[in-house]
């Protein structure tokens, strides 16, 4: 064998090895496992489990199971938050609520290859949410539970509030989706503009002028994809993390997160491309709170981050204003984005904690 020859080979070896090394790493690192309490009435959950046909999955976390249920209605749609809780330690909600993530039909550790993508609606989502309630009033004896919808989880809690009022003591609303008019475009182009322009970012500023078209009115619309709209707000600090980019506050943290198996990761990708392709996709395009859902019969909060531009907390402080119901208020999350309850975990958790004390007899 020529001199190149086992030198190719050697650096072939060299690079197997690396890659094998890394897997066993990657292994290691995901146990599948979540955080467990020590208390007798603590609880510490992970299961998939059937409703209406369709296989859902639970992440439950409780330090006292004696404490409301709050249902946290995931992202996306079609996107699991418990990765978050693994990630962001300083995150304790689970102190003051039994903290139910839940995986709705086929996605996240309930993925499914066989499920029929076409039953992924809006309309089943609701009877699936009504079900869940019922099994989680049931199961730790609450007359009410709350419900807090996260991003894309907004549209499936809003509904759901609206349809069954009475099974919810409160709504949560963490940054809500309000509208996609070119009200939310017009608002995450002045916040992308406005910080490109003070970081004197010229090649993001040429990049975002290429994304949207100028109206009459003097509003914008963006014409490029929506994920790279989205990326680009990522790029000026108003996206899923603060000042930190899709691949850093999403990708990363699915790869690295204790709480799934590796098969679970890749079920959990699996998942995300295939809400993008079902019918709740379409069902969530051209909407409008402010003049759909006006009015609601139970105690309604918002929780938004300050730097939040991918659901712009405007258009939030803007619904909250709009909106009829018996309570309401709409709560600011400073050095925060998208995310809040991870982001600035101490100050989210103070306002649920009051949310709790304010609601205590509803």
């Amino acid at each position: 064998m020529k001199k190149a020859g086992k030198i190719m080979l050697i650096i072939a070896g060299i690079l197997l090895g690396i890659i094998v090394i890394l897997l066993v790493v990657w292994l290691i690192m995901s146990p599948g496992k979540i955080r467990t309490y020590k208390g007798e009435k603590s609880l510490s959950e992970k299961f998939v489990m059937d409703i209406n046909g369709a296989p859902n999955g639970f992440f439950i976390n409780s330090e006292n199971t004696d404490n409301p249920v709050l249902l946290l209605v995931s992202s996306g749609p079609g996107t699991d938050d418990y990765v978050f809780t693994d990630k962001y330690k300083d995150m304790r909600l689970e102190e003051d609520y039994t903290v139910v993530y839940w995986d709705y039909r086929g996605m996240g550790i309930a993925y499914d290859s066989d499920i029929d993508v076409s039953s992924i609606t809006m309309e089943n989502l609701l009877k699936d949410t009504h079900v869940v309630t019922e099994y989680l009033k049931e199961r730790f004896g609450k007359e009410k539970i709350y419900i807090m919808g996260f991003s894309g989880g907004t549209h499936i809690a809003l509904r759901a509030a609206k349809e069954y009022p009475q099974d919810y003591a409160a709504l949560i609303c963490m940054a809500q989706a309000v509208t996609d008019s070119t009200d939310r475009d017009t608002l995450m182009y002045e916040f992308m503009k406005n910080v490109f322009a003070e970081r004197k970012d010229n090649a993001s500023l040429k990049k975002l002028e290429g994304m949207v078209e100028h109206l009459q009115d003097g509003t914008v619309k963006y014409t490029a994809a929506w994920i790279d709209y989205v990326n680009l707000v990522h790029d000026a600090g108003g996206g899923t993390i603060r000042n930190k980019t899709e691949f850093e506050g999403i990708v990363l943290p699915i790869i690295f997160a204790r709480c799934y198996t590796i098969p679970e990761k890749i079920n959990y990708i699996r998942g995300m491309k295939m809400y993008r392709n079902a019918p709740l996709s379409k069902e969530t395009e051209n909407f409008d709170y402010r003049e759909e859902i006006t009015e609601l019969s139970i105690p309604v909060f918002f929780i938004s981050g300050e730097y939040d531009y991918n659901c712009p907390w405007e258009l939030v402080e803007e619904y909250c204003s709009i909106l009829d119901a018996p309570s309401k208020e709409l709560f600011l999350v400073p050095e925060a984005a998208h995310s809040p309850l991870w982001e600035n975990p101490d100050v989210t958790c103070d306002i649920l904690r009051k949310i709790k004390e304010m609601t205590s007899d509803e």
